[in-house]
């Protein structure tokens, strides 16, 4: 019982504590009013505990918790109507526990101050990161409790006395110092009201509904709600409709459009997590929006870096995690070794994985249509995330240029007869630009052969990893190869040459292609009817000068220059005249050769202009 005024000293080990809580154990000042409001809303939680257990049987009134600033006067309140604290409370949890916990937890965390926090008590004092001075009035549940009062100016003396309250709860009261002006302003708590508070499950007010009245805002009578108590996450997937969703994606990003589909989390062993995670439109496949999923400890916002508890494929989603088995504050490293943090890692992308084939196998349709927008999702789970891999191999779709959708299963089945060549390899034709590989498109379907669509920005990654999934398989671009080298049938004949012919032939080409190139050049029988000059690219290396280009670790192959195969064919009419010219400055062979490098978007500037004034010139 508070009969007079106490001074104390505070029962901390570690001298000063206030810099060192100022600076060092929250790196981010504004969550002091996460950490106050969440106390106010757990002492309100605490009280329907009780009243439910019958311990209390007094009237609760209306439970909420109110957060009131005077910005004048740089002073705000966080005022709750919940079980309140005794003088014995008072000291032990705010004089003693939390700040002996301090010390040992500086001793302990001294390397990483960032650790874990909120399990030490040390909540409430995160108040004096922006205080220069913080009171506490409260009026305990307890019958015949007395009010107390406590205050403290940042050192370690404090002074607790009778209070004033008269009614049950704690009202904190921070008196805001120079540095944190920023928290004496209205917009800027209503936005951390917003991020931190936004699904609490006691209700959060700050200050009165304003309405636009004769050209002014004015207040109303109606408190300003900041929070939604029961967001769908905490209710059964049996009692939501599809439109409870949209609602939900659409009260957390109201700027983007409506997701494809989504996936409800609820599981109570061997953790606790609920959530709903949704598969947003990927409108530019590299542009992508990360950190865009919500972690929450019992409705509390945490943070919205979560890519330590979900794989990394999967922050490519949105929603809301809510795992009270994820401490409120936590360092990097602690959740990259904590269990339950694997554990809940593993069933989310089970579940994943789990929504992806019962849509691929049930809605077949839907999930073609839907295909286009999440196929870099699939792949960059399948690349990144061994298990998913296993998983998505049975629902991952192929896409052929005529927009034709199937499963890796049908497709092998649809162009193995076709498509085998002589060292029974079944061969994947893929393009990447179709109306850049047109013509070589059109031969391969002319020979019965069917080209996959691979544009995605990951491709040359994912036709690696489907190589070594797909047994006895080898994946070429239209393009590398003339169409009758893509799949051989036969051992092909090649022209009988001398070495001194097959330097001359080297010579006369590579004295009219462009420099700044490797070139090989090589002579080949295609028939009379093919193009006399072929120019492709080694398979091998553009794909790994691609993987390079994206990151992939292949850095010798992304610092080489582009090297390209000039295939002759020797049976060609045209090439046989040139051949037997063998005259570098025949107006023939820089055709042909233009031509070629026409075919494949590489004759540009003079080299353009010489080429058209040279047809004109033909044609006459």
């Amino acid at each position: 019982m508070a009969t007079k005024s106490l001074k104390g000293k505070i029962g901390v080990t570690t001298e000063n504590i206030f810099p060192v809580i100022k600076q060092f154990l929250y790196s981010d000042h504004e969550i002091f009013l996460r950490e106050l409001v969440a106390n106010a809303v757990d002492a309100t939680q605490k009280l329907k505990a009780l009243a439910s257990s019958g311990e209390f049987k007094g009237e609760l009134g209306e439970l909420k918790v109110s957060v009131e600033l005077d910005e004048k006067k740089k002073i705000l309140k966080i005022v709750d109507r919940g079980i309140g604290m005794t003088e014995d409370e008072v000291d032990r949890y705010i004089n003693q526990i939390a700040f002996s916990s301090a010390g040992e937890f500086l001793e302990k965390y001294k390397d990483q101050l960032s650790s874990i926090i909120g399990h030490f008590g040390l909540g409430f004092y995160s108040a004096f990161m922006v205080s220069k001075k913080v009171t506490i009035d409260t009026l305990s549940w307890r019958e015949d409790a007395k009010p107390v009062h406590w205050s403290c100016d940042g050192s370690p003396e404090y002074e607790m006395g009778a209070g004033k309250k008269e009614d049950r709860g704690t009202v904190i009261t921070l008196y805001l110092d120079d540095d944190s002006e920023e928290f004496a302003a209205k917009g800027r708590i209503s936005q951390l009201l917003g991020k931190y508070c936004k699904f609490m499950p006691v209700p959060v007010v700050f200050g009165k509904k304003t309405e636009w009245k004769e050209g002014k805002s004015v207040e109303t009578d109606e408190d300003n709600l900041i929070n939604n108590i029961d967001p769908i996450w905490t209710k059964a997937p049996s009692d939501l409709k599809d439109e409870d969703y949209l609602k939900f994606y659409k009260e957390l990003y109201p700027m983007e459009e409506e997701p494809m589909f989504w996936i409800h989390l609820n599981v109570d062993y061997p953790f606790n997590l609920t959530g709903v995670l949704y598969f947003p439109k990927i409108k530019e496949r590299m542009a992508i929006d990360k950190n865009k999923i919500q972690l929450y400890c019992n409705q509390m916002f945490v943070t919205d870096h979560v890519d330590n508890i979900v794989p990394d494929f999967l922050t490519l989603l949105h929603g809301v995690i809510d795992s009270p088995d994820i401490p409120l504050n936590v360092s990097r490293s602690y959740l990259q070794s904590d269990a339950n943090v694997k554990k809940i890692s593993t069933y989310i992308t089970k579940k994943v994985a789990d929504r992806l084939e019962e849509i691929f196998k049930e809605q077949r349709e839907q999930f073609e249509q839907k295909w286009d927008n999440i196929k870099l999702f699939i792949e960059y789970g399948m690349l990144s995330d061994e298990k998913f891999c296993e998983r998505a191999l049975k629902f991952a779709l192929l896409k052929n240029t005529d927009g034709k959708y199937f499963s890796l299963e049908d497709y092998r089945t649809a162009i193995e007869p076709a498509q085998t060549d002589k060292d029974k390899t079944v061969v994947y034709l893929y393009a990447t630009k179709p109306a850049e590989q047109y013509s070589w498109i059109e031969a391969a379907k002319n020979q019965g052969y069917d080209v996959l669509l691979m544009d995605c920005e990951l491709d040359s990654h994912f036709v690696g990893l489907l190589e070594s999934k797909i047994e006895h398989s080898r994946f070429a671009r239209v393009d590398s190869d003339s169409v009758g080298n893509l799949i051989p049938k036969e051992e092909k004949v090649k022209p009988e040459m001398s070495e001194d012919d097959k330097k001359a032939l080297d010579e006369l080409f590579k004295a009219v292609l462009p420099e700044g190139n490797d070139y090989m050049v090589d002579a080949q029988n295609l028939g009379e009817t093919a193009a006399p000059v072929l120019i492709t690219q080694n398979e091998f290396m553009r794909r790994y000068r691609e993987m390079s280009a994206l990151g992939g670790g292949m850095n010798f192959y992304g610092t080489m220059p582009d090297s390209y195969n000039i295939i002759v064919n020797m049976e060609n009419p045209l090439i046989a005249k040139i051949w037997g010219e063998r005259d570098k400055d025949s107006e023939l062979l820089h055709q042909v050769v233009d031509l070629a490098l026409l075919g494949n978007g590489m004759l540009k500037g003079k080299a353009l202009a010489d080429f058209i004034a040279r047809s004109e010139k033909l044609l006459k």
